[in-house]
């Protein structure tokens, strides 16, 4: 959309506030000099929405200007901006139209002058200082003889061939992980966290190395980002820093729990050195063994007093002794059982002689018989106990039948 003052002139109509702002706007934008501008000045009335966004104004003797920074920018910026910080800008000129001003878009921010770099490291310094993120109290021990160690570095780096080419020589028990990320440039903050983060999550990682080559502070630059900074603060494994050379210190080595001049000297500090372990381990080895046979030598000669004693003591005699008495008691009670048997089978002998003569079936093998009633229950002792047609059941000695009575006997 495009306005044009002379046509307004010449139609006499009025500019709506927005169409003249967006006329302004527009002028702004299509002007190549606004929309790739540095600015230097003083910050004030500084302001970090909770978007992330950057709200500030950049002043000087004479004049002032509103500026904005999308977070998107904010993140990658290497220092901590605040009030009254000399700084230079970058970015684009256009018209925030609600308010009906103009304003720096700002997509670059850093101190100004010489020393920007020192200065923006010794101001986030002081500031995890101050927070103690540095306290030695939150420092963990470097595991001794670690089975698995994590590396973040990247991939192609001379670095990590040193680093395993170390870890190699010095205690091949070691496995090793990597996790690879940018070590330089905007991009290499948040993939130093991610990586360092994935290596943390891991339950079977004993200890973390991050390390990068020597270089320049600006190529050093990501380990003083805050972000990697407070990821190592807030890793659960131990973390040596191994970045630049002996004379580089980035914000990463004072948040670490160790800090080691180079990637090689981190690998050597991450393990122990099996060489010089060689002669202390077959001393051990060689008291380990003096001291079991010693040990094993006492206890056979205890064992073997104990087995004297063992037999001195034994109840073996004594049990010999109660097992023989057991068994005469044994044969006592056979013999005992015998007689009781002998002298109650005559006994009963005797009552069975005196049951069967008064028994009522030698009765009925004399030749007598006993008459029942049709319900086998009631006996018949009289003839007045039945009538003609009554069946009768007859036991003898040897069985019963059953009868009918033709006729019953006169009374």
């Amino acid at each position: 959309m495009g306005f044009s003052f002379g046509d307004s002139e010449q139609k006499g109509d009025a500019w709506t506030v927005s169409e003249l702002t967006g006329y302004i706007r527009e002028l702004f934008e299509i002007d190549f000099r606004l929309q790739d501008v540095a600015v230097s000045g003083e910050i004030s009335n500084f302001t970090r929405a909770r978007s992330g966004h950057l709200y500030f104004t950049l002043k000087d003797e004479g004049a002032q200007l509103k500026c904005v920074m999308w977070r998107s920018a904010a993140e990658r910026l290497r220092f901590r901006p605040q009030d009254g910080d000399a700084v230079a800008a970058n970015g684009r000129i256009s018209v925030y139209e609600a308010n009906g001003v103009y304003q720096l878009y700002a997509d670059h921010l850093e101190p100004a002058g010489r020393g920007d770099l020192a200065l923006a490291f010794e101001r986030l310094k002081q500031l995890l200082a101050d927070e103690g993120l540095f306290d030695a109290a939150h420092k963990q021990p470097i595991p001794r003889f670690p089975k698995k160690i994590g590396i973040v570095t990247s991939a192609d780096a001379a670095a990590l061939r040193d680093i395993l080419n170390v870890l190699r020589r010095r205690y091949p028990l070691a496995q090793a992980f990597i996790a690879p990320a940018l070590v330089q440039g905007e991009l290499a903050p948040p993939q130093i966290v991610r990586a360092l983060q994935w290596l943390d999550g891991r339950s079977d990682i004993d200890t973390i190395i991050i390390a990068r080559g020597g270089g320049s502070m600006e190529d050093l630059w990501a380990f003083n980002d805050e972000r990697v900074a407070r990821a190592i603060f807030a890793a659960q494994h131990p973390i040596i820093c191994g970045v630049g050379h002996e004379v580089d210190f980035t914000i990463s080595d004072f948040v670490a729990d160790l800090r080691a001049p180079t990637p090689s000297a981190a690998a050597e500090l991450a393990v122990p050195d099996i060489v010089e372990w060689e002669p202390i381990l077959r001393g051990l080895k060689a008291r380990l063994a003096a001291d079991l046979g010693d040990n094993l030598q006492g206890k056979r000669q205890q064992v073997q007093n104990l087995a004297r004693s063992l037999r001195h003591l034994s109840p073996r005699a004594s049990l010999d002794s109660q097992r023989q008495r057991i068994d005469g008691l044994y044969g006592r009670l056979d013999q005992s059982m015998r007689y009781l048997l002998r002298r109650e089978q005559g006994r009963l002998a005797v009552a069975q002689a005196g049951l069967t003569a008064v028994s009522p079936l030698a009765t009925l093998s004399r030749g007598y018989a006993i008459v029942r009633g049709e319900d086998g229950r009631r006996i018949i002792r009289t003839t007045k106990d039945v009538t003609a047609g009554d069946a009768l059941s007859v036991q003898v000695s040897d069985g019963a039948f059953d009868v009918t009575v033709d006729e019953g006997m006169p009374s």
